[in-house]
């Protein structure tokens, strides 16, 4: 072996052909799929929280790093030392990690640090954004981890990697730098804490103390949930206080005790991931992988890919093998939201893999298996889509098994306070307001307005007013103007109102409009300004007319 250091993975793995143990520089190895560990990423955050694990998943790889320097120093023939101390780059780049590529400094760019180098095709931050999307963060715990327990095994001491760019956090590399704690100072304080050494009961008292807190936090959901709707909640957290919505998780729930294809209908904003979570979560699948694209926000050229996955090579930019995300969700549920934007090139090998119950990534002759429960949702009417000739028909019943509608939240005017006030109470917590209730005439426009938008609409002017009121409850001025100026509602209620509320309701929200000018409102409303003067008289308003 050369100075220059030309590790071939043929020195270092070796394997029975027909099966049994794999050893890579004399120590056993495992393979591993990677989008498991992107799962078990996904799974661990949303239990312990994004500072726990990437303090776990630091010191995991700083372990493994150590460890493989300690086994290197010996594993080969090193024609001196600095070369086995180089080794850690290209150890990585051989194990399918990360490709290693070493930074061209130019004299303008100052002294080089301890250690840089750039990672392309980082699978740490590949797998962040499948399962968890962009962070604000760098990504790549383990492999930063890694670097850092092999230079620091290598040089007898602390060198600690951090990442300056990362894939995962949208730039167009990864890029790491190396130091020792020296000379990074304070400027990394923060950072380099996710290195310090724990024993594995410290580990353990960190997870037993955060569920914990995560159970307390559930309760106290529960027990909000509860006092703001005004009864007991459903175990869901969802809020469904009209028969019709009622039946709708009565279905729901029935249906997640099967395996059939689950079609939910409704309009934009009404909630039809949160219904799909609860099938998956009432579901025998709850403990498997919750997986949701947005068919509509994939370009056509790109869903097969992403759903199905691709093969090296496949096309320009498929560098690697990637699964797709029926792979993903192996065991568990993927939710095909916006289902009916699928173009029809692609209606029909969606209903292949629904019959068949296999997949075939873009690029490969041959078909993978996998076991999924799909559940898809639509605003489209999908039957005049057939009808057209936009849908395929066949694909509309095998997608139709069990269908769920969802009705808009105007359709659901008992709903509409229960709903706010938990939204109230989700936003004051989230921002840090205390607000905790709305007043008469704010809780009054919040049943007069429409909701084209639903839920969604309804929760984002909900976290407006919290974010603008003065005081300790929303009133009717922290609204949104459409709200504010809502007219009211002739829809009948549980309980029908009489014409002469009705009367009453309708004059005073027009003089709401006109700010009090009882000349023009009298004018809109076609009746004289002694006849309005009489009515408001008669509704509590007697200083003078204008």
């Amino acid at each position: 072996m050369s100075g220059r250091l030309e590790l071939d993975l043929r020195e270092l793995l070796s394997f029975e052909p027909g099966g049994g143990l794999i050893h890579f520089a004399g120590q056993r190895a495992m393979l591993m799929d990677p989008v498991a560990l992107g799962l078990l990423r996904k799974e661990l955050i949303s239990t312990l929280g994004m500072t726990a694990v990437r303090g776990i998943f630091t010191r995991l790889g700083f372990a493994h790093g150590w460890r493989m320097a300690e086994t290197m120093k010996t594993a080969l023939p090193w024609p001196d030392e600095s070369a086995w101390r180089r080794a850690g780059g290209r150890l990585h780049t051989l194990q399918g990690q990360v490709l290693f590529e070493p930074v061209e400094r130019r004299p303008e760019d100052g002294p080089a640090p301890f250690a840089e180098a750039y990672w392309r095709d980082s699978y740490e931050a590949e797998q962040h954004l499948l399962h968890l999307g962009r962070a604000d963060q760098p990504v790549c715990w383990s492999l930063t981890g890694f670097a850092s327990g092999y230079m620091s095994y290598c040089n007898g001491k602390p060198i600690y990697c951090l990442e300056t760019r990362c894939v995962g956090q949208g730039d167009a590399v990864c890029q790491i730098v190396g130091k020792s704690a020296e000379e990074w100072g304070t400027e990394c304080v923060e950072a380099l804490r996710f290195y310090e050494t724990q024993c594995m009961e410290g580990v353990l008292g960190q997870v037993t103390e955060a569920l914990k807190q995560a159970e307390q936090q559930l309760r106290a959901r529960r027990r909000t949930l509860a006092r703001v709707v005004g009864e007991a909640e459903d175990a869901s957290g969802l809020v469904a206080r009209t028969e019709e919505m009622k039946r709708v998780l009565g279905l729901g729930r029935r249906a997640a005790k099967v395996d059939s294809t689950v079609l939910i209908t409704g309009e934009s904003g009404v909630g039809k991931e949160r219904i799909a979570r609860l099938i998956h979560d009432e579901s025998g699948r709850a403990h498997k992988a919750f997986v949701a694209v947005n068919c509509a926000a994939v370009t056509e050229s790109l869903l097969e890919s992403e759903l199905f996955g691709h093969a090296k090579g496949a096309f320009t930019g498929a560098t690697s093998d990637r699964p797709g995300l029926f792979e993903a969700a192996s065991g568990g549920t993927l939710f095909l939201d916006e289902v009916g934007e699928v173009p029809p090139s692609m209606q029909a090998k969606l209903l292949r893999v629904l019959q068949e119950k296999e997949v075939r990534r873009v690029g490969e002759n041959q078909s993978r298996k996998v076991d999924v429960r799909v559940v898809a949702a639509t605003n489209r009417h999908l039957l005049e889509e057939v009808n057209a000739g936009r849908f395929r028909q066949d694909l509309y019943y095998r997608l139709r098994v069990i269908e769920l509608k969802i009705p808009p939240l105007r359709e659901r005017r008992e709903d509409i306070l229960p709903l706010a006030r938990l939204l109230l109470s989700e936003a004051s917590e989230r921002l840090g307001r205390k607000v905790s209730a709305f007043s008469p005439e704010a809780a009054d426009q919040l049943l007069r307005y429409g909701w084209p938008g639903n839920v969604r609409e309804l929760s984002n002017a909900i976290e407006r007013a919290v974010a603008l009121c003065e005081g300790a409850r929303v009133e009717r001025d922290d609204l949104p103007e459409e709200v504010r100026e809502a007219p009211p509602s002739f829809l009948p209620g549980a309980t029908p109102r009489t014409l002469e509320d009705m009367e009453r309701e309708y004059i005073l929200a027009v003089l709401a409009r006109n700010e009090g000018n009882r000349s023009r409102t009298a004018e809109q409303l076609d009746i004289g300004l002694a006849t309005l003067y009489r009515k408001l008289k008669q509704y509590g308003q007697l200083d003078a007319p204008n």
